[in-house]
């Protein structure tokens, strides 16, 4: 492969990030492609790969974005139901905390993201040292609900918060060229900032209560490994085996910066 150059620090990061994940493909693998700007330079390294050794994989994705690249690279994308459970899934995330929990729907497919890394066998996670979190929450938590009654659901949303002691926090709409932002099943997201989650596992119970809540993007003990690239190429593997030993020091490399 011929090395991209002028890359950013973080994109850097997220390429070597990309090659460490997709060193774990095997020929004859059932796959899983997520969503965002990690997962296109993923996508697109595998794709080099597939083509230079030949490998038969099948592959599926968790958008229409994310099929049309890899299909567009000749990867083989096929519905999930049609491929059945997935040998590994590798996406990205725009949070990851010590016990590789998640918060990930900045690309807004954190529904289809959810529903195949649920159907796989391992989910590795690809990202950059910025992501990395003491605690869940700095970035927005997107929660996808029907367009039905959509402010009738913020406002239970909102009831939920106060009564978890989460204040009166803003939600946003989210919306794209001034439009409401329509996901691949045609559903809204609501942002909410939370600023920090201290118990993740219980908003994520309150947010199963809520009629018109589709999904969120709290994504809780799913990841099985998290792959942390950095500027110079290096990476760091974390799993919720060994968290205690990796995770400090990128905190203080992130400190630093």
């Amino acid at each position: 492969m011929s090395e991209p150059t002028d890359l950013s620090p973080s994109d850097a990061a997220k390429l070597a990030a990309s090659r460490a994940a997709i060193a774990l493909v095997e020929d004859g693998m059932k796959l899983g492609l997520g969503t965002g700007s990690t997962a296109v330079i993923m996508v697109r390294e595998l794709a080099a790969r597939a083509r230079a050794e030949g490998l038969s994989l099948r592959c599926a994705a968790t958008s229409q974005a994310t099929a049309d690249l890899a299909s567009s690279l000749g990867l083989r994308v096929e519905p999930l139901d049609q491929i059945g459970w997935l040998d590994l899934t590798i996406d990205g995330a725009d949070e990851v905390d010590p016990d590789l929990n998640l918060i990930k729907g900045g690309g807004g497919a954190h529904l289809r993201e959810k529903i195949v890394a649920r159907a796989s066998d391992r989910m590795v996670v690809i990202a950059d040292p910025g992501k990395v979190v003491e605690t869940l929450g700095a970035f927005h938590l997107p929660v996808e609900v029907i367009q039905f009654g959509w402010q009738i659901t913020e406002r239970l949303i909102r009831e939920m918060l106060e009564a978890q002691g989460l204040g009166q926090r803003p939600i946003l709409l989210r919306k794209r060229d001034g439009q409401p932002f329509l996901t691949d099943e045609g559903n809204l997201i609501l942002d909410l900032s939370l600023e920090a989650i201290p118990d993740p596992a219980r908003l994520a119970r309150g947010f199963a209560d809520i009629p018109g809540v589709v999904e969120h993007g709290l994504f809780l003990g799913i990841c099985d490994l998290a792959i942390i690239g950095k500027p110079d190429g290096s990476v760091v593997e974390l799993t919720r085996d060994d968290l205690s030993d990796e995770v400090d020091p990128l905190f203080a490399e992130e400190d630093e910066a």
